[in-house]
């Protein structure tokens, strides 16, 4: 299969348009977000559409789709119009702070991959340095959006690199969003370190779980199977 085309067990998602393509990290938040219960989701910068078409999988929620960029918003459009989910999915061409402004709704459910990279070297692409720079959606804008629009039960989830989820945990504490899962991801078992964590905030969590999760074994391609188990729903292979 191309790089432009990637397939999922239940939707195919076309990626010639979009500047950022499908990557292990949407896959994650994707498989590990529960959707359970949820009557409306809204899916933050949503690329290609692939986390809002997961989440259509495993949910019977109204998901709302945004993304800033327009190939990004064409190419989740017709990623979703061609999935068997695409009564499920609104996709909208708009940014995060503009759609907060004249939102009208609560979600119980809101999820989102953001850009992460603050000050570094940007790329000449500026399709790709928006997806990956957190200069057009900066973290205290995430937060401040999603306290006024997330229902008062409603759950708020995201994945980011360890440094960056340190920060990101702070600044929202302090805006009263409270930490109440946390999934730890190493890539490999011969490597301690961490890449990625992916938070679940609320407004009054009951209690906090955390646990760690090892992508591959030994070698390249050797998932582990806690790997597996929670992505098994969508990748073909597993």
């Amino acid at each position: 299969m191309s790089n432009s085309t990637f397939a999922f067990k239940q939707f195919v998602i076309q990626q010639d348009k979009c500047a950022m393509k499908v990557g292990t990290d949407a896959v994650l938040l994707g498989a590990w977000v529960n959707p359970n219960g949820s009557s409306k989701i809204l899916d933050i910068g949503t690329g290609t559409g692939v986390i809002a078409l997961m989440l259509a999988q495993r949910s019977n929620a109204e998901i709302f789709a945004i993304d800033i960029e327009k190939n990004a918003f064409e190419q989740a459009e017709i990623n979703v119009e061609e999935s068997v989910f695409k009564n499920k999915i609104s996709v909208f061409h708009r940014s995060f702070q503009d759609f907060v402004k004249s939102c009208d709704k609560k979600f119980d459910l809101i999820v989102t991959n953001p850009p992460y990279f603050v000050g570094s070297f940007k790329n000449s692409d500026s399709d790709r340095s928006h997806a990956r720079h957190a200069d057009v959606l900066p973290y205290l804008d995430l937060i401040d959006g999603v306290a006024k629009i997330l229902s008062d039960k409603g759950k708020f989830c995201l994945i980011l690199p360890k440094k960056e989820a340190e920060a990101f945990r702070e600044l929202a504490e302090q805006k009263g969003l409270h930490i109440s899962k946390l999934l730890r991801v190493r890539t490999r078992l011969d490597k301690e370190e961490e890449k990625r964590q992916l938070m679940q905030f609320e407004f009054s969590p009951s209690e906090f779980s955390e646990s760690t999760l090892v992508i591959e074994k030994d070698e390249r391609h050797s998932y582990t199977e806690e790997y597996k188990e929670l992505t098994k729903d969508y990748y073909l292979h597993f």
